[in-house]
């Protein structure tokens, strides 16, 4: 019986790991689920907490928005003016009829859902004042001056007889690149060398991230706007009549959105656009259904993540049929070998799909394709092509059986699992396998890491091809003369260095100088991530004495445990790893903290909230203030919690704080608690 009660827990955890895992990477990263694996996901936690309604904590991923801001985000962070929201997704009519009879209205707007990325614009008195990013639909990413170059998006408002300019007008919307331009797009970014962009949400979300105006221009962004926040000197009546305001202050709205009086109308039109996806100009995969009164909006309200007058209807992924040409397989960082399709290519919504994952050789056989096979391709605009199965009936009796090596396609070693039970197949040879070895060089120039500009995938796989580094050890004493070695730091005219060679030597010398949780990330042990490694630089200060710790002492630490100190043990048991740590420290790499430029643990043991926005703190920043001072800089309230820090358009954690009677200080008294400590507020 015990262990019934603790198996949903369990799942609970894991599912919300997963989701917050991989919506971090949706918006902030490279996906790794398409979007039905993830709405699948979501459907089984909103399924496990409507089963046991006492797992839906205040912090469940079913009430979250979008995702925080990447810490390595390099845009300034800002408060919206009101919460964006979210939206909850039906997936069939029989879902999109019962919505419909809860949220009964005189009129419904029918609006495609545009795959693209959210923005916000603040007007005040006609004129642009700023740009920001949906992040977690509190804060967001200023990215004001890539916004002015978007196609469409007025720098001031135009006058109308029928509606006066307003004193504040906040307006949201979507990014996109319409898709006739994505193929010319790809083209020019080819070449200048780029990878092409997958697809057109894809490079629309990092086009808006770019730091160089000029080429945020070139993407051929677009806009359309799909809803209004704050606001002063203008109250409409309805969404209908909003959308006509802001398309007379020549703002752009959608030509396809349509005003229906029933919930008949509404059906007609889920089934015409499910017909018509590609008349559209832009990527859109499903419907977005609003009840059309303002005032009858207000009395539906919103959950903690999405309104209750709006739903999505999502569509099924769209599905081609092409050829399976081969099955290779990748080998990634950590050693996994991954088998990938190669396939005959075909233009699946929206892009032209030659490869697709197959996730581990468990997966092939349980899909049952051949090589040579016609296969099902699933894809609907999203990142991660997958092979769904084989189109039986078409098998000619030349199809071949996929046989998964049994040696490292990148160097020859044995191939094996790490545990007894894995599905995932790994290369042991962890210190010289060439594809491992620049997958962890990579990773180690990311933003995430280090941060070292000019060392990218092919710069990386140059430097082992050549010979240059036989680990990452020798990464920080990298020479000259080191880099005439290679192909891609050298001018073909006369030998030299060029200017990414020079680049990345000034570069090495500055990324030296870093966190000492960075350079527990760089060396890519496995599980130690950006939190555990936090935990363990906080605790113990060099990366000796975490090194000396025993595993009981390092899993004792907040946000470590037996799983990560039993992994960040082993791997200092290797030689080789020890080297590299010598090496670096050699090359005056970090690797102990500056305890002296460390502030006074005034917040030692405490556990602080913050919500809403600050001004004298980003996001990133309050955190850092937090976790220098020793404190715990939590996300979710609870009777744990010591303080909850309120600023501007703070939400339901401030009354779910003083339901719990719980210390709640404004940003003064937060400054005095950081400096002082809980002493200065008695």
């Amino acid at each position: 019986m015990t262990e019934h009660r603790n198996d949903p827990h369990q799942q609970w955890q894991q599912l919300a790991a997963d989701i917050r895992h991989h919506r971090e990477l949706y918006y902030n990263g490279t996906p790794e689920l398409s979007d039905q694996a993830f709405d699948e996901l979501f459907l089984k936690l909103q399924r496990l907490e409507q089963e046991y309604p006492e797992l839906r904590t205040p912090d469940s991923p079913t009430r979250e928005v979008g995702a925080p801001v990447s810490e390595q985000s390099s845009f300034a962070n800002v408060a919206h003016l009101e919460r964006m929201l979210s939206l909850d997704n039906v997936f069939s009519e029989d879902e999109m009829r019962d919505w419909l009879q809860r949220t009964e209205a005189p009129a419904y707007l029918c609006e495609l859902k545009i795959d693209g990325l959210s923005l916000d614009l603040v007007y005040r008195n006609g004129v642009l004042e700023r740009a920001a990013t949906r992040g977690d639909g509190r804060v967001g990413e200023d990215v004001t001056e890539n916004a002015k170059v978007i196609e469409g998006i007025p720098h001031e408002l135009q006058a109308s007889d029928d509606y006066p300019i307003p004193a504040l007008l906040e307006v949201r919307g979507e990014v996109f690149i319409a898709v006739e331009d994505f193929g010319l797009v790809n083209e020019q970014r080819q070449l200048e060398g780029g990878k092409p962009f997958a697809n057109p949400r894809n490079a629309a979300a990092g086009s808006l991230r770019q730091h160089d105006v000029a080429s945020v221009r070139k993407r051929k962004l677009r806009m359309i706007c799909h809803g209004i926040g704050a606001r002063e000197g203008f109250q409409p009546e309805s969404q209908h009549q909003a959308y006509e305001a802001l398309a007379a202050w020549g703002l752009p709205v959608s030509p396809y959105t349509k005003q229906v009086t029933s919930a008949d109308a509404v059906l007609k039109q889920v089934r015409y656009w499910a017909k018509h996806r590609g008349d559209a100009s832009h990527e859109m995969d499903g419907l977005v259904v609003k009840v059309d009164d303002f005032a009858l909006q207000r009395q539906l309200g919103a959950t903690s993540r999405a309104p209750r007058w709006a739903i999505a209807y999502k569509y099924p992924p769209e599905e081609a049929v092409t050829k399976l040409n081969d099955i290779q397989c990748g080998v990634g960082r950590t050693g996994r070998v991954t088998p990938f399709a190669i396939l005959e290519p075909v233009f699946v919504s929206g892009s032209t799909v030659s490869m697709a994952t197959l996730h581990n050789q468990t997966e092939v056989k349980r899909k049952g394709v051949l090589i040579g096979d016609h296969v099902v391709v699933r894809k609907a605009g999203e990142i991660i092509p997958e092979v769904l199965g084989p189109v039986v009936e078409q098998r000619t009796g030349n199809e071949r059986e996929f046989v998964f090596p049994e040696h490292c396609p990148s160097c020859g070693t044995t191939l094996a699992p790490q545990k007894q039970g894995d599905a995932d197949w790994r290369c042991p040879n962890r210190r010289s396998c060439p594809a491992q070895l620049s997958a962890r060089l990579t990773y180690i120039a990311s933003r995430a890491v280090f941060d070292i500009e000019a060392l990218g995938e092919k710069a990386a796989e140059d430097l082992v091809a050549s010979q240059v580094l036989e680990d990452e050890g020798g990464l920080f004493s990298l020479s000259r003369e080191d880099l005439l070695k290679t192909k891609i730091y050298v001018r073909a005219r006369d030998g030299k260095l060029n200017q990414s060679g020079e680049k990345l030597l000034r570069n090495l010398q500055v990324a030296k100088k870093t966190d000492l949780w960075r350079v527990i990330v760089a060396l890519s042990i496995r599980h130690v991530g950006p939190t555990a490694a936090r935990a363990i630089a906080g605790k113990y200060h060099s990366l000796e004495a975490a090194q000396a710790a025993s595993v009981e002492e390092l899993a004792s630490v907040e946000g470590v445990g037996t799983v990560i100190a039993q992994s960040f043990h082993e791997w200092f048991e290797q030689d080789w790893h020890r080297e590299i740590v010598r090496q670096w420290a050699a090359d005056g790499v970090t690797m102990e903290s500056n305890l002296e430029a460390l502030p006074e643990q005034t917040l030692e043991g405490l556990s602080i909230v913050v919500t809403g926005g600050l001004e004298g703190f980003t996001r990133d920043s309050v955190k850092e203030a937090i976790l220098a001072r020793g404190g715990k800089a939590a996300s979710s309230v609870s009777k744990k919690t010591d303080y909850v820090v309120v600023g501007a358009n703070a939400g339901s954690k401030e009354q779910k704080a003083r339901d719990l009677g719980l210390n709640i200080l404004d940003e003064q008294a937060f400054v005095r608690l950081l400096e002082q400590g809980p002493a200065a507020l008695s």
